[in-house]
């Protein structure tokens, strides 16, 4: 990889260096900012999602990926998906050479417009940039305040309104834009990223269902969600949270019993297995404690635990084999909704606003939030009637995604209007 690296540098700066070519047409060079932790198969999501959307309607673009992390296994997924992805080096000096060579900022989806500082220095070039899919807090008011997050601060203020567009995941984080008086140009809702997503392990996902009973079609997957990931279980050096901690431990069977009475009414009125699997690293040991270890014995004997984490492309080729999902995360959701595959969302306070999309895009019957307590008894009822009509779920599945995969066309159109010319 180091020495692609060392060819992606030195080919661009001497192309860089040719007036000839300068001058040129060529095609549009693209930074994507994104890829922020592998913790989540939802958060490594993000980058397939719109690398996928770029490819099919800015085809004629060179992307080249700013990441976070993408150790674990993730670089080699998303390059065998993307064998022509640039991805840019670690090293400040290398990384600088050739996005001096680039058109366009594109900062991916996110909780939050992070990058501050790298947007920053980009609007010191001059050339244009823009957010896509992001959640907007208030100041003062991010539900990841505890891990330094502001909010919309006066300096992302700014840079919002430098934007060339901002496209927010949901219609509160828009309104909150309008309401702080950001002035982009284009100021609209834009879904997720990792809608996209079409990642597939196809082997690796098959032998997986061969092996616990699983036919397609015939079982439903569950993901649980703590109020706040305890990620000092599973990040180095992430110190222990004991706010985060107590409140977990409080809300935990009031979040889960909901999904648990879901589980046992399918089992118990269809045919139907159910599959207990994560999102998030953490999420293993919250599915067997909260949702496994409680069944009853009748319910447990359907009802299968993944016990180790997967990535996302083989999570996918289950997930498209499922007759539906629900739970307590977003992401799943929003990646099976993006292949046609119902899904259905129970959010929690602690979450962003990124929930609310569901009712953006046509989807309020499939969304429940746990702190509005008159909410938690129609959430079997709904899980139950999915199970029960896979004809109508898949239908109005592929609603949601029509609408999405327009708003997806739309979107990069207002992208490729604020390319330079030049390009």
């Amino acid at each position: 990889m180091k020495r692609r690296h060392f060819l992606a540098t030195s080919i661009l700066s001497a192309l860089a260096t040719v007036p000839s070519f300068a001058q040129e047409k060529r095609a549009p060079r693209i930074i994507l900012r994104n890829s922020w932790q592998i913790v989540n198969i939802g958060d490594i999501g993000h980058t397939p999602g719109i690398l996928a959307i770029l490819e099919k309607h800015l085809p004629e673009a060179e992307v080249f990926l700013w990441p976070g992390d993408i150790s674990g296994g993730v670089r080699e997924m998303i390059l065998k998906r993307f064998p022509k992805l640039n991805i840019l080096p670690p090293d400040p000096k290398e990384r600088q050479k050739i996005t001096s060579t680039c058109d366009f900022f594109l900062h991916g989806s996110a909780a939050f417009p992070s990058s501050v500082g790298d947007i920053r220095a980009w609007q010191a070039t001059g050339k244009p940039y823009g957010y896509y899919g992001v959640s907007i807090a208030a100041e003062g008011d991010h539900p990841m305040s505890l891990m330094g997050h502001k909010g919309l601060t006066p300096e992302l203020k700014e840079q919002l309104s430098g934007a060339a567009f901002v496209f927010a995941r949901d219609s509160a984080s828009l309104q909150v834009a309008r309401d702080a008086g950001v002035k982009s140009p284009v100021l609209e809702f834009g879904p997720d990223g990792a809608f996209g997503v079409d990642l597939r392990d196809e082997e690796t996902a098959l032998a997986y269902l061969k092996a616990n009973g699983l036919e397609e079609g015939k079982f439903m997957c569950c993901i649980p969600n703590l109020r706040s990931a305890p990620y000092w279980k599973v990040k180095k050096g992430r110190p222990f949270d004991e706010a985060k901690h107590k409140r977990n431990e409080e809300m935990k069977e009031h979040d889960h019993a909901p999904l648990r009475e879901a589980i046992i009414q399918v089992v118990r009125n269809t045919d139907m297995k159910i599959l207990v699997c994560p999102e998030d690293s953490t999420h293993m040991e919250v599915g067997k404690e909260m949702l496994v270890d409680p069944l009853p014995e009748d319910v447990k004997k359907k009802v299968v635990w993944r016990e180790t984490f997967w990535l996302t492309d083989e999570a996918m080729s289950v997930y498209v084999r499922s007759a539906g999902l629900f739970g307590n995360d977003m992401h799943s959701p929003i990646m099976c909704i993006g292949n046609g595959v119902p899904a259905i969302y129970c959010r929690q306070t602690e979450k962003t606003t990124k929930g609310i999309m569901w009712k953006d895009i046509g989807l309020s019957e499939w969304y429940f939030f746990l702190d509005d307590e008159a909410d938690i008894p129609r959430i079997a009822p709904t899980v139950l009637a999915m199970a029960k009509d896979p004809a109508a779920a898949n239908a109005k599945a592929e609603k949601a995604r029509a609408f999405v995969q327009q708003r997806q066309k739309e979107t990069i159109e207002v992208l490729k209007k604020s390319l330079p010319k030049s390009s």
